[in-house]
């Protein structure tokens, strides 16, 4: 089943370029064959993921490759959601390469044969695992639209480079869009860290055992919380906003990959390769 990663890659890749090209040009054309691929590319990314769930009776999240697989279908659904919900269509110059990039992982790491832990198919874990996917997606998209609002700001600032301005949305949408996505993502996570807290009660006995995923998740959870404070009650937006979307985008990367292979916990099983 590994193979078809291969046609899945070369979708995400295409739709990569594609919106790469709609940046450049501006042409609609493009932007709508960059969503045709991405839609292609996750059909069949779904049967694959979908597959490995029925065929073992558990979450796909066995191992790394497992990991990287999941994570990446996740990505792209929610990306394709907000895409058409959101009329901010140059954001998929920064997803589509995100989840190629993730795809393109998953397909170097081996997909290691584990032996199956009953715990995975816990109704807990599988809600905490993908409340705290779709959280990332969302906090990584409100990063990106946090890079093209600086990148837009500093444009406009400049007045002497106006490629992007040109290509770019206003600050205001990028600005209120890159809100909604801390919003979202920022619900997800925090309810997919409480079913996390659940759901090691349950196997271990306790809610919170300082592990090293579980403290950086919280620090992760800190830095959106901060930020979602201050919007509401000092009013921040604008660049401040944008520069704390991007060092939460930082520091949840560090909990999803860092930390497993830094440090030692009890999340290593869903990283072994």
């Amino acid at each position: 089943m590994i193979y078809l990663l291969i046609p899945i890659i070369g979708f995400y890749l295409t739709s990569s370029a594609c919106y790469g090209v709609f940046l450049f040009i501006q042409k609609e054309r493009c932007e709508q064959v960059g969503f045709a691929l991405m839609i292609a590319g996750f059909a069949i990314h779904t049967v694959l993921v979908g597959g490995k769930a029925l065929y073992f009776g558990i979450i796909p999240v066995q191992n790394f490759h497992e990991t990287l697989l999941f994570s990446a279908w996740i990505f792209a659904a929610v990306f394709l959601a907000f895409k058409i919900l959101s009329r901010l269509k140059v954001l998929g110059v920064f997803a589509a390469p995100l989840v190629t990039i993730l795809s393109a992982a998953a397909f170097m790491v081996p997909d290691r044969a584990v032996e199956i832990e009953t715990s995975l198919a816990s109704l807990w874990l599988i809600v905490h695992v993908v409340l705290i996917f779709i959280g990332m997606a969302a906090l990584s998209l409100a990063a990106g639209t946090g890079v093209l609002y600086l990148i837009q700001k500093r444009n406009i600032k400049s007045k002497k480079h106006r490629f992007f301005f040109k290509r770019l949305p206003s600050l205001e949408m990028l600005d209120s869009t890159g809100y909604t996505f801390v919003v979202i993502g920022f619900t997800a996570l925090t309810t997919g860290l409480i079913t996390g807290f659940v759901y090691a009660h349950t196997v271990w006995g306790r809610f919170w055992s300082w592990d090293p995923k579980e403290v950086w998740s919280a620090i992760t959870w800190l830095i959106y919380a901060a930020l979602l404070h201050e919007r509401l009650m000092s009013r921040w937006r604008g660049n401040r906003a944008a520069i704390l979307a991007i060092i939460g985008f930082a520091a949840m990367l560090f909990t999803f990959l860092g930390v497993n292979f830094l440090l030692e916990g009890h999340h290593d099983e869903f990283t072994r390769w």
